[in-house]
């Protein structure tokens, strides 16, 4: 009927919000409840005026306010990420799509409570340590008379959340950390090694020695190893928010040289070269 639907409307906001307007908006309402006949005309109180101002005022609006705040949990704070890394380091920068990996980077640390990446990337080159920055810089500008455009990246071909810890068999460093890997192809392939030519020179033994294939991806999260709240079921969770991150192709916008000597809070943007 349609007092049944009214009262269950109004129950509804008071239930959600039992604010001083809805408090005394109610022994009113049930007085009218008892006198209206079902049908009759004007007999649904749940579109009367009196009814949508009490739910609509400004009293109740910042009431249920209130109550949602007071029912967000807190999300512990956990330390700074703690290794120590080294060095000049160029990344490669992503486009993006509505901020979608600013957007992950802000939402995974926003939900364990971690430290923000600083930019979303992925690693070319980590950790030169015989260039001086101004040399660095000098050759960073030059890489666009050998590398016009950096190769086109498919879509994701994975999600990785792990941790590692410095001394395991295969771990250098002691990290948590949650990343969507992409994959090399023989353009990419080239185009590192000619990064590598600009930045160690053609013979190097770097060169020589670089990981093959080069393993793209870009993290979103990090944190210190011991007792991280960083899940996988939580990563995807993140993920599934922004479906752009596994359904588009991305081109490269820029290659930019880093200082990530130190701490991540310590890391420095030295310099950055776009593509488009």
């Amino acid at each position: 009927t349609s007092e049944d639907r009214a009262r269950k409307r109004f129950n509804e906001c008071y239930i959600a919000s039992p604010s001083p307007d809805l408090i005394a908006t109610y022994s009113n309402f049930e007085s009218d409840m008892s006198s209206i006949e079902d049908g009759a005309p004007g007999s649904i109180l749940s579109e009367s005026s009196a009814f949508n101002s009490a739910c609509n005022s400004d009293s109740t609006k910042a009431h249920s306010t209130k109550i949602q705040e007071e029912c967000k949990t807190e999300v512990p704070q956990r330390d700074n990420l703690q290794w120590e890394f080294s060095g000049l380091t160029i990344w490669v920068e992503l486009e993006e799509f509505g901020n979608d990996i600013t957007k992950a980077i802000q939402g995974m640390a926003e939900i364990h409570g971690t430290e923000v990446i600083p930019q979303g990337h992925m690693t070319a080159i980590y950790g030169m340590d015989h260039l001086c920055v101004e040399e660095a810089k000098k050759r960073l500008r030059s890489v666009p008379n050998k590398i016009k455009a950096w190769p086109k990246f498919k879509k994701p071909v994975g999600v990785v959340q792990d941790v590692a810890v410095a001394g395991n068999p295969g771990q250098v460093c002691s990290i948590a950390w949650a990343q969507l890997t992409l994959s090399s192809d023989p353009a990419h392939e080239e185009a590192m090694d000619l990064l590598y030519d600009i930045f160690y020179g053609p013979s190097s033994e770097k060169k020589a020695s670089r990981d093959r294939p080069w393993t793209p991806h870009y993290s979103i999260g990090y944190d210190n190893p011991k007792g991280t709240p960083m899940t996988l079921g939580a990563t995807l969770g993140v993920i599934s928010k922004l479906p752009t991150l596994t359904t588009c192709e991305r081109h490269a916008k820029a290659l930019s040289l880093w200082s990530t000597e130190g701490k991540m809070g310590d890391w420095e943007c030295l310099d950055r070269i776009n593509f488009f």
